[in-house]
């Protein structure tokens, strides 16, 4: 059985246009490396030969891996969702640390697409989980290594 990866639509988007380069830019700059470094003579001591057919492989196998990790996704636009107030896959969520009264915003994307810097995190992170489900103005416990936080939903926009 084949389980499908959540993905964002702009995640999907991203690993696209990554795909797209890696095909259409990186690939035939390393082809014409390996071609270059060819005419130099004997491969064995040829070190721009050997970084580019590293190079080559690194490509190639990226590429293999963004084309699997796309044939996977199950693509989830939550902006054509209708908003119930439940945390899903995708949703914004503005939190309230019970006992900071810090705020914070994050969107619950998938394990790629995360990143703390731009407020994205994973689907399957400690916070997430503990918030999927629920409802503005529920509670959601978070188990940390210092022991549980609590945040308050504040508020869940499907943008």
């Amino acid at each position: 059985m084949n389980n499908l990866t959540p993905m964002t639509v702009l995640g999907a988007e991203a690993l696209r246009t990554e795909l797209q380069d890696l095909k259409q830019v990186q690939r035939p700059k390393v082809v014409a490396a390996i071609a270059e470094a060819r005419e130099h003579g004997d491969l064995k001591e040829n070190a721009e030969y050997h970084a580019a057919r590293e190079q080559q492989g690194f490509i190639e196998g990226r590429i293999q891996e963004i084309e699997g990790k796309l044939g996977n996704a199950q693509i989830i636009d939550v902006s054509k969702i209708a908003n119930n107030g439940k945390v899903i896959f995708g949703t914004t969520v503005e939190l309230v640390n019970l006992e900071t009264d810090d705020e914070v915003t994050y969107q619950i994307v998938g394990d790629d697409e995360a990143d703390i810097k731009k407020l994205k995190i994973s689907i399957n992170s400690p916070i997430a989980r503990a918030l999927i489900g629920k409802e503005e103005g529920d509670i959601g416990i978070v188990k940390t290594p210092n022991g549980e936080v609590e945040y308050e939903i504040v508020q869940v926009k499907y943008i």
